[in-house]
């Protein structure tokens, strides 16, 4: 895996890239607008107690349609929302030996390929509406992830970082079969930094780190709050325990053995670093929100399922709406100095 290519330089794609640059690692990040502009002309800023640079990493950084493939690992760390659009110029730019890592947040698009479960085949219209990324993307070149790494695009070229015990690039299987590539991939992350680890049931995983981000992104969106802050007001966290067995209901529908404890949960979130979420920096940012994988596609399992889903689909009314109002009125939510 000699070139690899991190297509979507954001706070996971950002930190990412500067990270196996600073590694030595042969890596190009591919980003736009005033992004690209601050990581070509001065590079990335990563701060961090543990996770920072002490100057600014030089990435070698391009705009879509400036990259050279064929790459032999890509990872593409656009929000799930932006996944569609996006396929099959990213497709264009491997080979039939490419290996593309997708660490988006939620439900993958893949959820039902590749293994005999409960619905196995099912296309979740949520995230593939047309097909077009089961079309595009062989399954057996995809490999899962997940992202823990709590990261902040705070300014363009510039990504603050709260270094955990939990920091981990989780990597599996579409089929869960333990390889070779996802022991590379690990390593390579890892060399640079970031632990990474192959899980053998990387739906699991997905949603294990689902609890949280169904809950929270989507509350403190609505609410402007971190996860710390709503868990200590009691009606929200309430709202959060109700919201919690639902999601826990849908896994064990669809053939994973979701253990968890909605109160045990809670205790978690009450001590995390009181850090925005992905969905509120968007929603702060005027951005569109990264509601399909979170929870809208939640509803449609819910339905492929029978099982009920009341506090999450009024959850998800009240964020989509301001998702609308987002994108239609142009606006963003920002604090204000007092």
């Amino acid at each position: 895996m000699k070139k690899i290519l991190v297509y979507g330089a954001g706070a996971i794609g950002g930190y990412l890239g500067a990270i196996l640059t600073d590694a030595g690692e042969e890596v190009t990040l591919v980003a736009r607008g005033a992004q690209w502009e601050a990581l070509a002309t001065r590079g990335m800023i990563l701060e961090g107690p543990l996770s920072g640079r002490d100057k600014p990493v030089r990435v070698k950084v391009v705009r879509p349609g400036e990259e050279k493939p064929p790459y032999d690992l890509i990872f593409v760390t656009l929000k799930s929302h932006q996944l569609v659009g996006a396929a099959q110029h990213v497709r264009s730019l491997g080979d039939s030996h490419t290996t593309f890592v997708f660490p988006q947040n939620g439900i993958p698009w893949w959820y039902f390929e590749g293994l005999d479960l409960p619905l196995a085949g099912t296309r979740l219209k949520t995230l593939d509406p047309e097909g077009i990324l089961s079309s595009t993307f062989d399954i057996r070149q995809v490999v899962g992830a997940i992202a823990f790494k709590p990261s902040d695009l705070i300014a363009p070229g510039r990504i603050r970082l709260a270094d955990s015990e939990t920091d981990a690039l989780i990597l599996g299987e579409v089929d869960h079969q333990m390889s070779p590539r996802l022991e590379a991939i690990a390593q390579i992350t890892t060399r640079a930094g970031w632990v990474g680890k192959p899980v053998s049931d990387i739906r699991l995983s997905k949603w294990t780190k689902l609890l949280s981000n169904a809950v929270w992104n989507t509350m403190g969106a609505l609410t402007q709050s971190s996860a710390t802050q709503a868990v200590h007001y009691e009606p929200t966290k309430q709202l959060a325990i109700k919201m919690t067995e639902e999601v826990i209901a849908l896994a064990n529908a669809v053939g994973s053995n979701l253990k968890a404890d909605p109160l045990a949960l809670m205790a978690a979130s009450a001590k995390r670093v009181s850090l925005p979420s992905s969905t509120l920096q968007d929603v702060r940012a005027g951005r569109s929100l990264e509601l399909d994988a979170l929870i809208n596609v939640l509803l449609e399992m819910g339905v492929l399922t029978g099982i009920s889903t009341p506090h999450l689909q009024v959850v998800a009314a009240c964020a989509n709406l301001l998702n609308q109002r987002i994108c239609e009125d142009k606006v963003s939510f920002k604090p204000q100095s007092i």
